[in-house]
């Protein structure tokens, strides 16, 4: 009887010695390739996420703008005629000029152009994002219409 439990003990024992865990080399690589795949698909649309963002600052800096060149006219009985703004200047490098001076906050890499129609009456913003390469947006004052080439 007492053999029995020894060998029943020792057969216990080596099966726990040889009954070894762990991940098998074919499932260690299906879980390799589900983490490809689901990167695979989320790089593309992290990056379309970030052009749309940079293409929201934009939009947003046009409305700055033409809220800032309203403002302006206002002041000047309608005219657009003396409004100032450094060509293809930032955030930082508008200290002064006429659109800061009257509310444009501009956001940092949105690059702002601006043109006033020979009889003041009218002007044109052409608007980049410096991260965005490729589009620009053209703002209209005369009819008002924001077009992005």
């Amino acid at each position: 009887m007492i053999a029995r439990l020894h060998e029943a003990l020792r057969t216990k024992r080596n099966d726990l010695e040889n009954d070894q865990k762990g991940f098998t080399l074919v499932e260690l690589l299906v879980v390799v390739l589900i983490i490809g795949i689901l990167a695979a698909i989320a790089i593309p649309f992290f990056l379309n996420q970030r052009q749309g963002a940079w293409e929201s600052q934009v939009k947003s800096d046009i409305a700055n703008a033409v809220i800032a060149a309203e403002t302006y006219a206002v002041g000047n009985n309608g005219s657009f005629a003396d409004m100032a703004h450094t060509p293809g200047a930032t955030a930082a490098d508008l200290p002064t000029g006429d659109l800061v001076d009257n509310g444009y906050k501009a956001t940092p890499s949105v690059v702002l152009t601006s043109a006033v129609d020979a009889d003041g009456n009218g002007y044109v913003f052409t608007v980049t994002h410096r991260e965005y390469t490729g589009p620009t947006w053209t703002y209209t004052s005369t009819d008002g219409t924001t077009v992005k080439s």
